[in-house]
């Protein structure tokens, strides 16, 4: 096996008992870091700094990383132009933050026999957005709503 030192300088391919023997005289572990190499690579090092340095390492790694959450924004049919443009505006806002936006068209009554008429307010939705974002998923009717989601640019 492949023996890398403390300090990560190389210690040549040697056996595992003489790789045992060298990590017992430097008061430290034999970590197997890629077993599946040839020879399979191992390293002196102090087991319990080298398990708490991985976990610092992916602690740091998830604070990194952002959840793509979904926002919901609701209409019906009958909205008047500056009811849809404060939606808009929270849908911008939305976006903006990197949320997928999920904008629903409910209908109420007799509302349902002119669902086909009420596509166009999401078209002209996703049209007044088409700056920052892209539609996902086209408008498509689900019982008593027509759904669309919107997200971020690339």
């Amino acid at each position: 096996m492949r023996v890398v030192g403390e300090n990560g300088e190389q210690l040549g391919i040697m056996s595992s008992r003489e790789a045992l023997q060298m990590a017992e005289e430097a008061g430290v572990d034999l970590v197997k870091i890629a077993p599946t190499a040839k020879p399979p690579v191992c390293k002196l090092v102090d087991y319990g700094k080298y398990k708490y340095e991985q976990t610092r390492k992916e602690k740091e790694a998830k604070k990194k990383q952002r959840v793509i959450e979904v926002k919901e924004i609701r209409l019906s049919p009958n909205i008047d132009t500056n009811d849809l443009n404060t939606k808009m505006n929270a849908a911008r806002k939305f976006i903006s933050k990197g949320d997928r936006v999920k904008i629903t068209l409910r209908f109420r009554g007799r509302e349902m026999a002119h669902m086909a008429n009420s596509k166009h307010i999401l078209d002209d939705f996703a049209e007044a957005l088409s700056d920052i974002c892209v539609v996902e998923k086209a408008p498509k009717v689900e019982g008593r709503s027509m759904t669309m989601f919107l997200t971020e640019k690339r």
